[in-house]
């Protein structure tokens, strides 16, 4: 890694490929996806051959749907989430189905639009607050309280066999994340989720959102769309 000179040399931030999507990653979390447009598709190549380093790339939640191009760091949220390639499956007409896990949260700095054939980004790494001594017991609770808003949620929107809990031994400081992958939340909700730095805030916010998706989703007896699939429903013109 290089320096910079001078008395207050510090470490070159470090760039990341970028995927800028209508969803927002989250650490510890699998990420499946469809690649088909062709720089995306030579991005996946590279990753696979590990022409990108140690396989990341960085999701981050386009912040407009009126955003067809995303050009500079205004046009997304700049708190994204690094992702490892897991598996790549490559199509017979060049397409790939891939899947990655969250790996670490980051705050963007810079996008260069002009790296070929796929954007970069410039990013530094965001770590959790730590958690204060002593608050094992209120960590418990409120891991028990999302484990049951969890349990609710999933009971009345999926199928029995179609869900299961985060095992017991989860990581405190991933399990808001974990409950959270089996919810269609909105993508401002995810979005807070990724951004909250401290474990145990983190765990009040998913318990929170669950217990109000649960209600919202017994109460209409179906599951809400993606909030992004209604924007883009909404700005479809009516060609009839």
């Amino acid at each position: 890694m290089t320096h910079s000179e001078g008395r207050d040399s510090r470490p070159t931030p470090p760039t990341l490929p970028l995927f800028p999507l209508h969803t927002v990653a989250l650490p510890g979390v699998h990420l499946p996806l469809h690649i088909f447009e062709p720089r995306y598709r030579q991005l996946t190549i590279d990753l696979v051959t590990e022409v990108v380093p140690d396989r990341l790339f960085g999701v981050v939640a386009i912040s407009n749907p009126t955003i067809s191009e995303v050009e500079q760091v205004t046009h997304v949220h700049v708190t994204g989430c690094a992702v490892r390639l897991r598996e790549a499956r490559r199509l017979p007409d060049g397409r790939f189905d891939i899947v990655g896990t969250g790996h670490a949260r980051f705050r963007l700095l810079d996008i260069d639009a002009g790296a070929a054939p796929y954007l970069r980004g410039t990013v530094e790494w965001v770590d959790d607050e730590p958690v204060p001594e002593g608050a094992e017991d209120a960590e418990a609770r409120l891991a028990d309280a999302g484990r049951l808003a969890h349990r609710r949620y999933c009971s009345v929107a999926w199928e029995s066999d179609g869900w299961q809990s985060p095992p017991l031994d989860t990581d405190p400081s991933v399990l808001a994340y974990r409950l959270a992958s089996d919810c269609i939340l909105p993508l401002a909700d995810r979005q807070a989720l990724l951004e909250e730095r401290h474990p145990l805030r983190r765990l009040r916010l998913v318990w929170r959102l669950l217990a109000r998706e649960a209600a919202f989703v017994s109460e209409l007896s179906a599951v809400p769309p993606p909030q992004h699939e209604v924007n883009a429903t909404l700005l479809r013109p009516n060609l009839n």
